[in-house]
């Protein structure tokens, strides 16, 4: 890892929240694209899904979203179910900003997208009695959509309108539309 995502890292603990802020920025940017470094902050992002601390929590998710295409051993296939574990955070933005991210790991390969598609389904089908609801179907929605843009699969954007026929209600059926349009 070169120093200066070795700092952004580092600043990630600063008490400076504009510092936080910035590091936080710098890495999702950085993230964006295949990185060399993902073993040398895996473990501790693993162990920060279950901090005490919500940004903690929202943070290492999301990284470790970013990172499964960084991941040539394959270790989001198990590791998996602790970053999924956090879209249902008590803290409810902890949770959104953890489900916005989770379709990028899709993007590792062929077991990650389906594994990825297959929790985001389940989760649309069996999240209508939880609270936010509608907020957590258009997360869902947007994330197969930013998938499907990505890897431009077929079966996505049929399983995202699939999905969509499902929400009994016409203003959120025309709301979750709008994201394919």
């Amino acid at each position: 890892m070169d120093e200066r995502t070795r700092h952004y890292f580092a600043e990630l603990q600063s008490s400076d929240k504009n510092a936080q802020y910035e590091a936080y920025s710098s890495i999702m940017k950085i993230t964006e694209e295949e990185v060399d470094w993902a073993y040398e902050v895996w473990d501790q992002l693993k162990e920060e899904l279950t901090s005490k601390d919500p940004h903690k929590r929202s943070r290492a998710a999301q990284f470790l979203s970013r990172l499964a295409i960084s991941d040539p051993e394959q270790r989001m296939l198990e590791d998996f179910p602790q970053v999924w574990e956090v879209t249902y955070d008590k803290k409810f933005v902890t949770a959104r900003h953890s489900l916005q991210a989770i379709w990028r790991i899709g993007l590792a390969g062929e077991k990650q997208k389906e594994m990825v598609i297959l929790h985001l389904a389940a989760r649309f089908d069996n999240c209508v009695d939880e609270k936010h609801a509608t907020l957590i179907r258009f997360d869902i929605i947007q994330g197969l959509r930013n998938l499907y843009d990505k890897v431009q699969d077929e079966a996505i954007k049929q399983l995202a309108f699939d999905l969509i026929e499902k929400e009994e209600d016409p203003k959120y059926q025309k709301k979750y539309a709008a994201v394919w349009k």
